[in-house]
């Protein structure tokens, strides 16, 4: 079945930078199209970022030019490359996985920014 385990959120100081892993499970990770959730204390699950199939990528504005999402596919592990961080980054940040007919989550990583 399909597994994603999400690994590398921490504390870390407003500018400073955090490297977020998904290793994946379960599908044909190459050919997946997947992405970067969060969800801040009291408010909805937004997504960050989405890396298709294709390689093409897309990301919320809040985070464009700051973050990189991408797959090491020989190790079937997604990536969020997060850059000059901001109080406002900090949430649980979730792996997702868009399957043929459901999606699919990781548990979780807390990343905190202080200021």
């Amino acid at each position: 079945q399909v597994q994603l385990a999400e690994s590398g959120g921490g504390l870390v100081q407003a500018g400073g930078s955090l490297r977020l892993s998904c290793a994946a499970s379960g599908m044909i990770f190459s050919i997946t199209t997947m992405g970067w959730y969060r969800q801040a204390p009291g408010k909805q699950r937004d997504l960050v970022a989405i890396i298709t199939s294709g390689g093409s990528t897309h990301y919320t504005d809040a985070v464009k030019g700051r973050f990189t999402i991408f797959k090491d596919n020989s190790k079937n592990t997604l990536h969020l490359q997060m850059n000059s961080l901001k109080s406002e980054d900090t949430a649980v940040y979730y792996c997702w996985y868009g399957g043929s007919s459901r999606s699919y989550w990781g548990q979780g990583t807390q990343v905190t920014v202080s200021s």
